[in-house]
């Protein structure tokens, strides 16, 4: 894929490190593309890293991950998504395991990740840990995404219920992480609703995108504090996505800002046409071309067939023989013919010559 300098969609993110003093641990990068050189279809990929460890072990494995990961895509030809996103996964989580493995003061980092993959106007998911994707469309919210935490394990064996696994003590356990010893695989699930399966959710891949559709990507910070419909409502009531994201920052910090607090917002514009490379339909071409060869063909073998016959007839005329000469039985001499001084246009006389070499300037009549 080629880099440009203005994305196709409308995009705004920001990030705060909250209320409690600690570093902001998160990482997020934002990059429009084109496809290449002869497809222009425009590309917007974004990438946002939740990182886990102390002593700034975290923010070291949450910016190699946005590195790594957004390295791999921009290399990447854009038609095969999941292969690229797989192995840039592991790529970003061997990186965050060899430099913990180097350094004492990074031991046990890590990081989660959550990417949006915008070809046109579909988009992919993937995403690794408890960082979140929502989509906002209409009047509706819905998570694209399934924490990957000992609570959510809890929640699908009806262990806990939803309302019980905020205020849960192992809220905050992941199952899933890059950095860890065996790289993780990247979850492809994108539900649109709550009782979908698996399978189908992962079938969602590549889902087209609708005019003022929007895509939430944001790490637990804000969504420990603030709840869905909180969320839907703020995007909402806001004129711009702007204003929306210093929102939805602000509600977390007022009710505590324990945790690093980031949002990326997208939005496909209302009028939104993708302007795609038409493609030529060579078959009306081929169809007429071949039944205008068919045409002069046949065209040209009628007059070849006509010319052949006119040879042939020329041919056989002027090798007959000429007619024998009948005379009656007295002849009368012919009268001495003197030509005019002006021949005839046609060059011939009104009375037959003899056969004497032309030209003469006498004309012998038949004895």
């Amino acid at each position: 894929m080629k880099r440009t300098s203005r994305a196709h969609i409308i995009v705004e993110a920001q990030t705060h490190a909250g209320m409690s003093g600690k570093n902001n641990e998160d990482r997020y990068a934002v990059t429009s593309f084109v496809l290449g050189p002869r497809d222009p279809t425009p590309v917007l990929f974004a990438i946002l890293a939740d990182g886990i460890g102390g002593h700034k072990a975290g923010e070291v494995a949450a910016e190699l991950a946005v590195n790594h990961i957004m390295d791999v895509v921009a290399k990447s030809d854009g038609k095969h998504t999941r292969r690229a996103i797989e192995d840039a996964v592991a790529e970003a989580s061997n990186a965050i395991a060899a430099h913990s493995s180097k350094d004492e003061n990074l031991k046990g980092m890590g990081s989660t990740c959550a990417s949006a993959w915008i070809i046109g106007d579909k988009v992919h998911t993937a995403y690794v840990g408890d960082s979140r994707i929502y989509l906002i469309r209409g009047g509706r919210i819905q998570q694209m995404t399934v924490d990957h935490t000992w609570v959510q394990e809890a929640i699908e064996k009806n262990v806990l219920t939803p309302e019980d696994a905020r205020e849960h003590p192992n809220v905050h356990v992941i199952r899933r992480y890059l950095g860890s010893p065996v790289p993780p695989e990247p979850d492809f699930r994108m539900k649109l609703f709550n009782d979908e399966s698996d399978q189908h959710a992962e079938n969602n891949q590549g889902m087209q995108l609708q005019p003022d559709d929007v895509l939430l990507l944001c790490s637990d910070g804000l969504t420990d504090l603030v709840w869905n419909d909180e969320i839907l409502e703020v995007i909402r009531s806001k004129p711009n996505l702007k204003e929306a994201a210093n929102a939805l920052i602000e509600l977390a910090n007022s009710r505590g800002g324990h945790d690093n607090i980031t949002v990326v917002l997208i939005s496909m514009p209302a009028d939104f046409k993708l302007n795609e490379k038409k493609k030529t339909n060579w078959l009306p071409w081929i169809l007429g071309g071949t039944i205008g060869l068919v045409f002069i063909i046949v065209i040209a073998s009628i007059l070849a067939v006509g010319l052949i016959r006119r040879s042939s007839t020329v041919s056989a005329t002027a090798t007959a023989p000429p007619p024998p000469l009948t005379f009656t039985s007295s002849p009368q001499p012919s009268p001495t013919l003197t030509p005019s001084s002006t021949p005839e246009p046609s060059g011939l006389l009104s009375v037959p010559p003899t056969l004497t070499p032309w030209p003469t300037n006498t004309v012998v009549g038949t004895p």
